[in-house]
Formats: C-alpha cells, sequence, structure tokens
C-alpha cells in the first residue's frame, strides 16, 4: 500500500533526496502533488508497527521483571538487572529514533533532522549495542577505567 501510494504522487521539482538513503519523509517533500493521503497512511502504518513491537517488548520485560524479583539472591537479581539495562538502552535507542524520523509531519526541516536522527538509527545504535553489553564485563570496565585515568592524569 505504501508503495503505491508513493507511486500515485507527482515530482516535478528536483529529483535530488536530500537524505542517507530513499526514506519516505524526504521523498514527500520532493513531492508536487497533495502527500496527505501518503503522510497518514505512513503515519498510520509506522504507528500501529512500532507502538505494537514496543508494545509486545515492554509486556515480555513485565515478565522478566517479574521472574527476576523472585531470584533469590542479590547477586542473581543484580545481575539478572544489569543484563535488562542493558537490553533495555539499546531498545530506547533505537525505537526513540524511529518514533523521531517516521511519527512526524515531513518538512525541510524535518528531513534535515531526519538525517541526524539517521545517523543514529543506521550507525550509531548498531555500534553502541557491543559496547552497550560490553561494558557489563569487569575486564572491559577496567579497561575503560585505565584509559580515562591515563589520560587524565598524562602530563
Amino acid at each position: 500500500v505504501q508503495t503505491i501510494l508513493m507511486l500515485r504522487l507527482s515530482f516535478c521539482g528536483p529529483n535530488e533526496i536530500n537524505h542517507f538513503y530513499c526514506a519516505d519523509p524526504p521523498l514527500l517533500v520532493l513531492s508536487c502533488s497533495d502527500t496527505y493521503v501518503k503522510e497518514m497512511a505512513m503515519f498510520v502504518v509506522a504507528g500501529s508497527n512500532l507502538t505494537c513491537s514496543l508494545t509486545m517488548i515492554l509486556i515480555s520485560y513485565i515478565f522478566i521483571f517479574t521472574a527476576i524479583l523472585r531470584i533469590r539472591s542479590t547477586e542473581g537479581r543484580r545481575k539478572a538487572f544489569s543484563t535488562c539495562g542493558s537490553h533495555l538502552t539499546a531498545v530506547t535507542v533505537f525505537y526513540g529514533t524511529l518514533f523521531c524520523m517516521y511519527l512526524r509531519p515531513p518538512s525541510e526541516t524535518s528531513v534535515e533532522q531526519g538525517k541526524i536522527v539517521a545517523v543514529f538509527y543506521i550507525f550509531v545504535s548498531p555500534m553502541l549495542n557491543p559496547l552497550i553489553y560490553s561494558l557489563r564485563n569487569k575486564d572491559v570496565k577496567e579497561a575503560i577505567r585505565k584509559v580515562i585515568k591515563n589520560k587524565l592524569f598524562a602530563k
């Protein structure tokens, strides 16, 4: 449906997309026809897809948290919450950028801001995942402390 709606639009101005990849919002800015139907369809589809998938993740976390709270040892609960915290950080960065990118009306300003958001979505989020998860490792934490200590106190 999204592709069919995009094919129905007319493009009579510049043919250069102001973005890193061919996303719907920058294409809509280039269109010289009425984009209301396409914008609403994009908003509904993106909103429902993002909301449904995020809701399923959050519901699963309710079950995970209740299971964690039943763990008897404090150390076991701490480790489990640490793992969940890392994952929730990654989920927040990922979904936060998606919501910012697709759930607002396209305009020149939103396309420019969308490019910055796209950098987070495409590059920063995948690069942060290993870092977020590796910060749970004691050896990695110690190595980062040593680097910071050497940089701060080096003369």
